[in-house]
């Protein structure tokens, strides 16, 4: 694999486009750690440059989802997340989504990490609220089984992304990679409520989960966040029916008032798990009403709600019969006991 890489960092240098089987090559390449740092940090600045395709992405994407820990998810399981990096260091929008969601009866395979460009990714809220990032696909499987709801920790699933890392921390744009995470769900889900930081993206990524298998998907951009927001319109790609179809929505077709953006303002982990766990417990807020909003799309998606004022009906039930705090408590007296456990049979 090590001689895919010089001939194919050449035609980038000269602005040549790579076919789908081409960009799979190279990136399989770069994740067996047969490319130096330089030669990665030159092909992910020569992309960036140019601007990477669809047919790369995908290709890129293949490479990833090859290599990568999956863990076996019930029919139906979706996945909530974002790219990350859209700037606005707001709380913890898929994260609180996805117990929403599990509440609602749909299986969510969460994937996500921790922060990279806030000041609290999903991971580390998680972590504040006491579950544990280090689980086995086994437990995972069980899990996601059991609660319908599991959060696969991305450096758990993609071991082969550490030969990329030194060139990403080097460079400190971002880059293909960024993308690569959303698109690769270690849960191999069907189904898919996916924010993105730039709306020149939407596109491009429904027609590379599509390619992929996927069989509905909103990729959504909204006001700059990656996520449905109340502070206006919020841009929609959604792949169904082996199509794409590209619309708007807005929080008063879920039924829900307008808010700025500030108004989600996070901070860092503790305090944005502390606001994740007021909102469970059915807080008025405007971080309650966008995760309604986003819950609303997921069951649209998931085809459990009509629309998305039927989504955010079932979601705002969810929140206030205490159903969506009963998933977090119930994860976490799971592994309350589980530590429990692990400590008595350590005690000699």
């Amino acid at each position: 694999m090590s001689g895919t890489v010089k001939p194919a960092l050449g035609r980038l240098a000269a602005g040549e486009r790579l076919t789908e089987q081409e960009a799979e090559a190279l990136f399989s390449s770069v994740m067996q750690g047969a490319a130096s740092s330089a030669q990665i940090a030159g092909l992910l600045t020569a992309l960036r440059l140019r601007g990477e395709t669809r047919a790369e992405l995908t290709g890129a994407v293949r490479a990833m989802r090859a290599r990568m820990t999956t863990v076996e998810a019930p029919p139906g399981a979706l996945d909530v997340c974002g790219t990350g990096g859209d700037g606005a260091h707001t709380l913890n929008v898929s994260t609180a989504t996805a117990f929403v969601v599990a509440a609602c009866g749909v299986p969510v395979a969460k994937h996500g990490n921790r922060a990279l460009s806030s000041r609290a990714g999903g991971a580390d809220v998680l972590a504040a609220l006491g579950l544990p990032l280090d689980q086995t696909p086994d437990e995972l499987r069980l899990q996601l089984r059991e609660t319908g709801l599991a959060f696969l920790f991305a450096p758990n699933h993609h071991p082969a992304l550490r030969h990329a890392a030194a060139a990403r921390a080097e460079l400190g744009f971002r880059t293909i990679f960024n993308l690569l995470g959303p698109l690769s769900n270690p849960a191999q889900v069907r189904r898919q409520l996916t924010g993105v930081y730039d709306p020149a993206w939407l596109v491009p990524m429904a027609e590379t989960l599509g390619a992929l298998g996927t069989e509905r998907a909103w990729l959504v951009h909204g006001q700059g966040l990656d996520e449905l927001t109340l502070a206006g319109e919020t841009l929609v790609a959604e792949w169904r029916g082996g199509g794409l179809h590209r619309f708007t929505v807005t929080p008063e077709q879920a039924g829900l008032r307008r808010a700025p953006v500030g108004a989600l303002a996070g901070a860092d982990a503790g305090t944005n798990a502390a606001a994740l766990r007021a909102l469970l417990r059915a807080e008025r807020s405007a971080y309650r009403d966008t995760v309604l909003f986003n819950a609303a799309a997921a069951l649209v998606i998931a085809e459990r709600a009509a629309d998305l004022a039927d989504g955010a009906a079932q979601a705002a039930a969810a929140v206030d019969g205490g159903a969506a705090l009963n998933v977090l408590e119930t994860l976490t007296n799971r592994h309350a006991g589980a530590d429990t456990d692990d400590a008595r049979r350590a005690t000699p």
